[in-house]
């Protein structure tokens, strides 16, 4: 039983890891296209390359680790979440020609993805920090 909840606790633990590191990747993201924006236009080089490297991989290795972790099902709607919220965001940044206004939407669906990851961020640390209950 002790490997068992080991291989649990471990789990967790790296899931929160993972979850810490996208939502540092999404503040990223916003800085990148705020250089973008304000600074450098060439910085947008930065802003879709950088996306590639954990848009998808990171969920997809937190959603292996909260199976090891056996996390609650929130955490699968989450993730599910997440990974609904960057196709979009591909979406939105690549339709501009036939649907001009879905652009607009891109930086909307960056927030709602910052609150989405911020939020799994506090709601792994919660259970990571609760403690176990006991058996007398």
């Amino acid at each position: 039983m002790e490997v068992n909840n080991t291989r649990i606790r471990v789990g967790r633990i790296i899931y929160f890891a993972l979850a810490i590191i996208f939502t540092l990747c999404i503040i990223a993201q916003v800085f990148f296209a705020g250089m973008a924006i304000f600074l450098n236009p060439g910085a947008w080089m930065k802003h879709m390359i950088f996306v590639h490297l954990f848009g998808f991989n990171v969920p997809v290795l937190m959603f292996i680790f909260a199976v090891v972790g056996a996390m609650p099902r929130w955490a699968y709607w989450q993730l599910f979440g997440v990974l609904v919220s960057i196709f979009f965001m591909y979406y939105t940044a690549n339709i501009k020609v036939m649907l001009p206004w879905a652009g607009a939407l891109h930086p909307v669906i960056g927030i709602l993805l910052f609150v989405l990851s911020y939020s799994i961020v506090l709601k792994s640390w919660h259970l990571i920090m609760k403690k176990p209950e006991r058996e007398d």
